[in-house]
């Protein structure tokens, strides 16, 4: 008898039998306030009429056009939606499946492009799981340890994490750039240096913002020494921290982007987005894959930015994230264990520590699992599971954000009294 792998481990013990909208149901017909998302990944919620709509009037015309092979409608369709939400000068794409698999295109062409080695992280970072974006990633050991060696050419320069160092924001913003400027000077040579890849928000490193001055200091230095930036907004984008994308609240203007999550609505589909001049440097041939924009999932796509559109689905995002975290504040302001609740739009992360002052990932996860069992799906995150993060559908609603502020309450409550 076959069964999953034992090493993989399930946040909650549902087995969901349908969703609908901010809702999981499980086999006994119990309603979950899903604040997972699926990691981020349903944005318009659960089974949305419009783009289920859309996925099975494709799954009856046409399921799979490998796109290297034939074009297909909905490709080019998607192609020309995009080019009205991404940032200026992004004018080429190219799809696969997963964040992953862009994350290591991304790599691929700014090595091609610049014929340089060297790329420079940042310390939290999460960029997959495969060898060269397990590589690329610092979040926690569990998503790089154990099969060494990793990719060669991997420099990891400090975030401006203020929480984690103690610091103001103002600090640790000047501390990661020495620290970056002293990295390029004794371990990667600006002309060996590629690219730096950065998430606008820290996703699995805590859900920790970075801000306008650290993004401008990164850009500075790629524009002076030809390196380009790289940025992953494959948690952040698609209107989940209150703008479009997650760079919008820094002004910060990328080489390339890389996407993927709430893309399509749960469909699996990713891509990178460059300039033209940028994307011709690519070599012919490393560019391919057999699944990548599938027609189904970018039928969904299509379906995902007319509901994203329509409902105003990042205003909404801006707005019911301000209600959401204004609530967790409240939560935290009577219980001490958790020191801070942060993020920007419905990416918010609260985060729990010890009285010494230590990472408390036991009190976290403690609280996690007493939400689940009252009704609320979440997850934990951070270097150790230390903190709690809300990314529920970007459709939730106010009397939603009060129902899962009131049993985030209790839960925190249980735990720690």
């Amino acid at each position: 008898m076959a069964q999953l792998s034992a090493i993989l481990k399930q946040a909650t013990g549902v087995v969901a039998a349908r969703g609908e909208g901010v809702y999981l149901y499980d086999e006994d017909d119990r309603r979950y306030l899903d604040f997972t998302a699926g990691i981020g990944v349903t944005s318009t919620g659960h089974c949305h009429p419009k783009i289920v709509e859309a996925a099975q009037k494709q799954v009856a015309t046409l399921i799979h056009g490998q796109y290297t092979t034939v074009m297909h409608r909905p490709l080019l369709t998607l192609v020309d939606r995009l080019g009205e939400v991404l940032p200026e000068g992004l004018d080429r794409m190219f799809f696969a499946n997963s964040g992953s698999e862009a994350i290591e295109a991304a790599l691929r062409l700014v090595r091609q492009a610049t014929g340089r080695p060297n790329i420079i992280t940042f310390h939290g970072g999460f960029h997959g799981r495969t060898v060269a974006a397990a590589s690329l990633t610092s979040s926690g050991t569990k998503f790089r340890s154990g099969f060494a060696p990793l990719m060669a050419g991997v420099h990891v320069a400090p975030f401006p994490n203020p929480t984690h160092y103690g610091w103001s924001v103002e600090q640790a913003t000047d501390f990661a750039l020495k620290e970056l400027d002293y990295l390029l000077q004794t371990l990667s040579a600006p002309n060996d240096t590629a690219a730096f890849f950065v998430e606008p928000v820290l996703g699995e490193g805590g859900y920790v913002p970075g801000n306008t001055r650290f993004f401008a200091g990164l850009r500075e230095r790629a524009d002076q020494y030809g390196i380009q930036l790289v940025v992953d907004e494959v948690q952040t984008g698609w209107g989940r921290t209150g703008k479009f994308w997650g760079e919008d609240h820094f002004d910060l203007k990328p080489d390339v982007l890389v996407t993927a999550k709430g893309l399509a609505s749960g469909f699996p589909l990713s891509g990178i987005a460059a300039s033209s001049e940028l994307m011709a440097k690519a070599w012919p041939g490393s560019q391919g894959g057999t699944y990548g924009a599938n027609a189904v999932a970018c039928a969904a796509a299509i379906a995902t930015l007319d509901v994203i559109e329509e409902e105003k689905l990042v205003e909404n995002s801006a707005a019911r994230g301000a209600e959401l975290k204004d609530a967790l504040a409240k939560v935290a302001a009577d219980h001490p264990q958790i020191t801070d609740v942060r993020g920007l739009g419905l990416l918010i992360g609260n985060e729990f520590r010890d009285a010494d002052g230590n990472p408390d990932g036991k009190t976290a996860s403690a609280a996690q699992q007493e939400a689940a069992r009252r009704g609320l799906l979440l997850l934990t995150c951070g270097p150790w599971g230390e903190v709690v993060r809300f990314i529920p559908a970007l459709v939730l609603d106010s009397d939603q954000v009060n129902e899962a502020a009131r049993i985030w309450g209790e839960a925190v409550a249980a735990v720690t009294s």
